[in-house]
């Protein structure tokens, strides 16, 4: 199995299969709208447009599992992302990440790309750099900020 094999649902339910980003790095980021790291979402769409002429897919993916930090529907969460900070990267139907329900990718990545925890997710905003090749190449924690992880995004692009 590669990450190219596996797809997900849009907010909408449309299928978004992970194999229309090869040749693409794309950055999967589970997401939480009522977060304390929610400001995170800026930092992602900055990233997002600064690099998504150049082969950058921010992808999000929001996530209720942690204290429902992300209770509203799926179109409310495109609407609350859209609105509160002005993401305009692709979002995903609402997902597990961990346990029994955890969605195919995330356990293709935790699998992948082990952290601190082991195979678990340890909280929202848990970041994962898959390279043009379609390999993971990187976990980032929840609190790793954007501007500290753009180096390995950019070396990622010119991988390609």
């Amino acid at each position: 199995m590669s990450f190219y094999d596996l797809s997900v649902k849009s907010p909408s339910g449309d299928n978004i299969s992970m194999s229309d980003f090869k040749g693409k790095s794309v950055l999967v980021v589970n997401t939480a709208t009522k977060c304390g790291l929610t400001p995170q979402f800026d930092g992602l769409e900055e990233l997002y447009q600064k690099y998504k002429d150049d082969g950058l897919v921010v992808l999000g993916f929001p996530c209720n599992q942690f204290l429902s930090q992300s209770p509203e529907s799926n179109e409310e969460v495109v609407e609350v992302c859209r609105i509160n900070h002005g993401v305009t990267f692709p979002l995903t139907e609402k997902v597990d990440v961990n346990g029994t329900d955890a969605h195919p990718i995330f356990v293709y990545l935790k699998k992948e790309l082990g952290g601190m925890l082991g195979s678990t997710i340890k909280w929202n905003f848990t970041k994962f750099l898959i390279g043009p090749d379609g390999k993971p190449y990187k976990r980032f924690s929840p609190k790793t900020e954007i501007d500290d992880l753009e180096a390995d995004v950019v070396k990622m692009m010119k991988n390609k």
